[in-house]
């Protein structure tokens, strides 16, 4: 039986508003990532993953959606996005979009229509609720984005559902109408020859038709609305739907964003007997240096809680499903800030947590900029940042108490714009991402930290990452091998083996500014065997290195 493709895949997520501008208006565009698509060939990439470029108000940054069959023209155009293909498949590199479908942006037709009156025909592409006798919202929910789940419309006095921002209503996926308009436009970009979709919080489609309100924590303002959407009554239903009306017999690749699935439910999203997906996004080890469930509310890492959760990850899934394994995305800060060292480690600890990540079984994803160790940055002017989320935050925090000084640091420690500013691409002005005034302004580290540096820098970070991108593709262990956990009660190392038939893949990572020693058993392991990938060159068997991250392979007699 033959590998799908997408198991020996590295993907590549490019955010294109910050990714490299040629129009000298302080965006990133299309043109733009063609022009880098050497860049990306040379790191070794399969895939590249593009953040939303349809038409857009940017309310979410394109994650608001007005028309799914326009590029946006702060992107370019429909023969730009045309020429990304042919220029991208010319190189053997496939492109993946975003498919954001269980809302749309209020400008979209379709909420225009429904929004006009009750007996619109589009009135059921969207959810409409009466408020409560005391007119207030139909449920107590909070949105993810602060604030009430719910907006009233005077027009037609009722309520419209928003988990997200109040210019992001929530599609009805009950109606088969609407899902039928949205599988015609996956065919329309699938046809037009796009590779596959990233599913944006695709586990959210599916909604509890009760409606019931959700439980309150003492000092919140709103209920907890996730039991009544998240994984919700008909999601697989849903996704058989769309397998069957898209993806069947089209050999692409699917991962679905799924905030609050646990593996027993991944196991059944990427089994491939059930037709739905072929990996999802967990985001469980993102959520556990953050103190009752509380994004902004930060605690120290431990990492016994981050091995196990990969551990449960990793095994759960094995021979059933597949994993998607990613450090970094748009959403999330950078992760050499976060568990590595971006100062006198910086580059020693990116390729650790690098080495961790691409050893374990699954599809790894690389976050523009991680592969030049891009940080974390920290604006002091509340003014500089654009986020939606982080904006609505401060508010709501200062409302609660929170000091300024607090709210800055957790904005510093797990903002979304960390992760969003300009692409490091030389020392020149703005990075060389853009000859205007950047959108977001460009972390001010740029002069040491950029490609065009890791270019020439034989031992970079961008190298390492290349040899761990092609390591994936030649040893079938790291894609199909079993995974044990070693060390298990090591506050400091990140150690595991992954096992096939032929031999043993010893991964060894410390994630301390201090050297660590090995348990007897794997120093007797490793003993006679070279590493297959380091960061360190300095090795003792019997103790690991600050921030060093070592693969040995032991082959089978």
């Amino acid at each position: 039986m033959t590998t799908a493709w997408w198991k020996k895949s590295t993907v590549y997520q490019i955010y294109p508003k910050s990714f490299n501008d040629t129009t000298g208006n302080g965006v990133g565009d299309i043109p733009g990532i063609i022009e880098k698509l050497d860049y990306l060939k040379k790191l070794g990439i399969d895939v590249i993953w593009l953040s939303p470029v349809y038409d857009s108000p940017q309310e979410d940054n394109g994650y608001d959606i007005r028309n799914y069959r326009m590029i946006d023209e702060l992107f370019g155009s429909m023969e730009d996005m045309d020429r990304l293909l042919a220029e991208a498949h010319s190189r053997d590199l496939k492109i993946v979009m975003d498919l954001v479908v269980n809302h749309t942006s209020d400008e979209h037709p379709w909420f225009v229509e429904s929004k006009s009156s009750k007996d619109n025909p589009y009135r059921d592409y969207y959810i409409w609720k009466d408020g409560k006798a005391d007119g207030g919202p139909p449920t107590n929910w909070g949105s993810i984005f602060s604030g009430s789940a719910w907006k009233y419309d005077e027009q037609t006095d009722q309520y419209y559902l928003h988990l997200f921002a109040e210019k992001q209503p929530d599609l009805n996926w009950e109606n088969p109408k609407m899902r039928k308009d949205v599988y015609n436009m996956m065919n329309f970009w699938l046809d037009k020859g796009i590779d596959g979709f990233r599913m944006d919080v695709i586990n959210f489609i599916s909604k509890d038709q009760a409606y019931p309100d959700g439980e309150m924590k003492s000092g919140e303002k709103y209920g907890n609305p996730g039991p009544y959407f998240v994984n919700g009554p008909r999601i697989h239903e849903f996704l058989q739907e769309m397998h069957g009306e898209v993806l069947s017999g089209r050999d692409v690749m699917t991962v679905g964003e799924m905030p609050g699935a646990e593996p027993e439910d991944a196991k059944v999203y990427t089994d491939p007997d059930n037709q739905e997906l072929d990996m999802i996004f967990t985001f469980e080890h993102m959520s556990l240096d953050e103190e009752g469930g509380d994004k902004w509310n930060i605690k120290p890492l431990d990492l016994r809680d981050l091995k196990e959760n990969f551990e449960k990850w990793q095994t759960s899934l094995h021979g059933t499903g597949w994993n998607s394994l990613y450090w970094n995305n748009h959403d999330q800060p950078r992760i050499v800030s976060r568990f590595g060292d971006d100062g006198a480690y910086r580059e020693k600890s990116a390729k650790m947590l690098a080495t961790c990540l691409h050893m374990m079984q699954g599809t790894p994803y690389i976050y523009q900029g991680e592969e030049i160790g891009m940080t974390n940055v920290h604006f002091e002017d509340l003014n500089d940042y654009q986020d939606i989320e982080t904006l609505n935050m401060y508010k709501e925090k200062s409302e609660l108490g929170w000091s300024h000084e607090r709210i800055m640091e957790a904005i510093y420690t797990k903002g979304r714009d960390n992760a969003r500013t300009p692409m490091q691409w030389d020392g020149s002005k703005n990075s060389g991402f853009t000859g205007g005034t950047p959108w977001l302004p460009v972390n001010d580290n740029y002069k040491s930290i950029n490609a065009e540096s890791a270019l020439q820098n034989k031992d970079s970070i961008f190298y390492y990452y290349q040899k761990l991108i092609s390591l994936r593709k030649g040893w079938d262990i790291i894609t199909s091998g079993s995974f044990k956990l070693l060390m298990r009660e090591s506050l400091n190392v990140f150690a595991y083996q992954r096992e096939n038939s032929e031999g043993i893949l010893v991964v060894l990572c410390n994630f301390s500014n201090e050297e660590q020693r090995l348990e007897e058993e794997i120093t007797t392991n490793i003993k006679n065997a070279s590493p297959l990938i380091s960061n360190e060159n300095n090795f003792k068997y019997r103790e690991l290195q600050p921030f060093e991250g070592s693969v040995y392979y032991i082959h089978k007699e």
